[in-house]
């Protein structure tokens, strides 16, 4: 499955912006690279495993998915 660029939701309601994909160098494994659109003191760049990003998760007893595309702006 491809991840497209642009603004996602976070299941716990905080919006990221998808910049792009890439590699791990030493496993070849897909990533996700987004920023964050809310101040967070940690960092602004985040990477994940693709397969995570795209995963869904039980919330409820509802399964939905960890990230939700809404826009690609």
């Amino acid at each position: 499955m491809e991840v497209k660029l642009g603004i996602y939701l976070h299941y716990k309601n905080k919006k990221y912006k998808v910049l792009g994909t890439c590699r791990h160098s030493e496993t070849n494994e897909e990533m996700v690279l987004y920023e964050t659109l809310y101040k967070n003191p940690k960092s602004k760049l985040w990477v994940r495993p693709k397969n995570m990003f795209l995963e869904e998760i039980v919330i409820d007893n509802k399964k939905v998915p960890r990230f939700k595309f809404i826009s690609t702006k």
